[in-house]
């Protein structure tokens, strides 16, 4: 069985992702702190709420050089996938920079944050496959990354402005929208990071 380790780092949708790993067949430990990693397949960073405080909560429960050395598949969700860049312009915080660039607020939204369903183009990858070119997700955001590598950006949607929704460097890769709350399509992503989680373990 797949072993999966979820971050509590006090903001996230943590319930709701589990359920949704456990029922694509995933074993999940919610974890607090850098031991928490040693014996899983993959980790997902959830997230909601601000970068600042996540990336605080993050550094006291000494994380950050935890996920840093990480090498195997890491899910950022939300929040998570933000973080995963250098710098976000909410709290102008220093993030975990993973993925060269920035986070920044959607400035031309009509009304923030921005709650609700939009069609998000998917890029071929792993995450997204059987999902065809575009599907629908929920959404539950103010800010987007903005990769400074347009390749690192494997999906998009609108609202007010085209942003990115979702990015991948190596094994790291995350979604802006919630995998959690987006039905048979987000419970799909979901399974899909779990099968990239066994193909890494086969290949170790």
């Amino acid at each position: 069985m797949t072993r999966l380790a979820v971050i509590d780092h006090g903001a996230g949708n943590l319930v709701s992702v589990a359920r949704g790993l456990e029922q694509n067949g995933a074993r999940v430990d919610v974890v607090t702190e850098p031991t928490g990693l040693a014996a899983c397949d993959g980790v997902v960073l959830p997230g909601v709420g601000t970068t600042g405080s996540a990336m605080e909560r993050l550094q006291s429960q000494e994380l950050v050089a935890a996920l840093d050395a990480w090498e195997g598949p890491l899910l950022g969700i939300c929040v998570g996938l933000q973080l995963f860049f250098e710098t976000s312009d909410e709290d102008d915080t220093a993030c975990l920079g993973f993925i060269e660039g920035r986070v920044a607020q959607l400035e031309s939204a009509p009304l923030l944050p921005h709650i609700g369903w939009n069609d998000v183009e998917l890029a071929t990858d792993p995450l997204f496959a059987g999902l065809g070119n575009s599907t629908l997700f929920y959404f539950v955001h103010s800010y987007a990354p903005v990769p400074a590598n347009p390749g690192d950006a494997i999906g998009w949607s609108e609202y007010g402005q085209r942003f990115v929704a979702a990015a991948r460097r190596d094994n790291r890769v995350g979604v802006q929208f919630h995998p959690e709350r987006s039905g048979e399509a987000g419970l799909a992503v979901l399974a899909n990071f779990i099968a990239e989680c066994q193909r890494g373990r086969r290949a170790a």
